[in-house]
């Protein structure tokens, strides 16, 4: 099962996922998305890699780094990290609601689409 943090919920991760390692929240929108909102980097790396490149990019990633996963409302978001999970990855979430709910609940200068 893969656990859910909600944007608000998302620093308190973060600051516990830096015991682990670097965090890293993972993006796998696609580009017209990430033109349409972005987040910027902060408390972690950002890493962009659509969610259908995902198997074929699979050794960008570090299975032993905390990641973070996010699309626009958290289903696809939540595909990656059970596949990743089911790669090896032993440090995933999901970021509940996605982008979406990261422009309500933490940070209202992302766009909303």
């Amino acid at each position: 099962m893969i656990e859910q943090v909600s944007p608000r919920e998302l620093p308190a991760w973060l600051e516990s996922a830096r015991r682990i390692g670097e965090p890293v929240v993972l993006d796998v929108r696609e580009e017209l998305e990430l033109r349409a909102a972005s987040v910027g980097p902060g408390a972690f790396t950002l890493r962009t890699i659509p969610m259908g490149s995902v198997p074929e990019r699979l050794s960008e990633l570090d299975p032993a780094q905390p990641i973070a996963c996010l699309c626009h409302h958290g289903a696809r978001s939540l595909q990656v990290a059970s596949f990743l999970q089911a790669k090896g990855f032993s440090h995933v979430v999901n970021i509940a609601g996605g982008i979406d709910a990261w422009a309500q609940e933490f940070d209202s200068s992302v766009a909303r689409y």
